[in-house]
């Protein structure tokens, strides 16, 4: 890469697993971009820092990953309406001294759904599982899509309500019907994401197996080993599994289009991405 490349990373902590590197590496070379992406850990108490200092340095971008999400969307000059609304961001565009967050996220996973899954959200009926930063970045994206219904599952139903009444405006602009429950969900679903914290343990969905319509899809964030409790779960009722890497790559496409004015394909680097991580 020549030495006239622009500058981008992901920063986090941890970050060292990060796939992002390579993704962005994929997306330049599809795309005849010049550019540079690394990782960059940042220390829990320092990342406001390490955003100006990287700035300063000549980068002109940078994906943000846990645990600083709610503090890019602070940091920021201006922020997107997807921002506003999740309190989170994920990508940071720095121009002429300004930052400006956005969060594609919720973009990455309805293209994942909808593109390479192959799956309509529109008029369908979705339980969104957690209310976290994870839930709250992908509703505002999966809204847009204008399904029927969307559930909102947490374990304090509280926060579940209060995510869905920073959308309401939102859900009545596009005719959804938005609430907001505990995690013994009544009723079942064409469609189930889990956005919860659950995988991280390695565990299967916190809630009852008959929020699964049969052949419904079932899709967890996470990806790799931590999503297999939750595909395990969805198979052994009748439903169609999905981990996040999906997600993972199609969120990093809508960055790298922010960035350089271009949207690559995800799907191929998709398929070359789960080659790698299998073989």
């Amino acid at each position: 890469m020549p030495s006239t490349a622009d500058l981008y990373c992901v920063m986090g902590n941890p970050v060292e697993h990060s796939r992002s590197p390579w993704i962005h590496a994929r997306f330049a070379e599809l795309t005849a971009q010049s550019l540079r992406y690394t990782r960059e850990l940042v220390a829990l108490d320092g990342f406001a820092a390490a955003v100006h200092g990287f700035a300063d340095a000549g980068g002109r971008g940078c994906n943000v990953t846990v645990p600083f999400k709610l503090q890019a969307a602070e940091l920021a000059d201006t922020r997107s309406e997807r921002v506003q609304l999740a309190g989170a961001a994920n990508t940071l565009v720095f121009d002429a001294g300004r930052i400006h967050a956005d969060n594609t996220d919720g973009l990455g996973l309805v293209a994942d759904i909808t593109r390479n899954a192959g799956e309509a959200i529109a008029g369908r009926a979705l339980l969104l599982i957690g209310a976290g930063g994870a839930a709250a970045g992908a509703l505002g994206a999966l809204l847009a899509e204008k399904p029927r219904r969307v559930v909102v599952a947490n374990r304090t139903a509280q926060k579940a309500q209060a995510l869905i009444e920073r959308h309401a405006a939102l859900a009545a602009r596009h005719g959804v019907e938005l609430q907001a429950q505990g995690l013994d969900v009544a009723g079942s679903f064409d469609l189930v994401i889990n956005a919860s914290a659950s995988s991280l343990g390695g565990a299967a969905a916190p809630v009852p197996a008959s929020v699964l319509r049969p052949g419904c899809l079932a899709y967890d964030m996470m990806y790799g080993p931590a999503a297999q409790g939750f595909l395990d779960w969805a198979a052994a009722h009748g439903a169609r599994g999905r981990d996040g890497l999906g997600m993972l790559v199609e969120q990093a496409a809508e960055a790298f289009a922010l960035w350089r004015g271009v949207r690559p394909a995800g799907a191929p680097v998709l398929a070359e991405l789960r080659a790698l991580m299998q073989a």
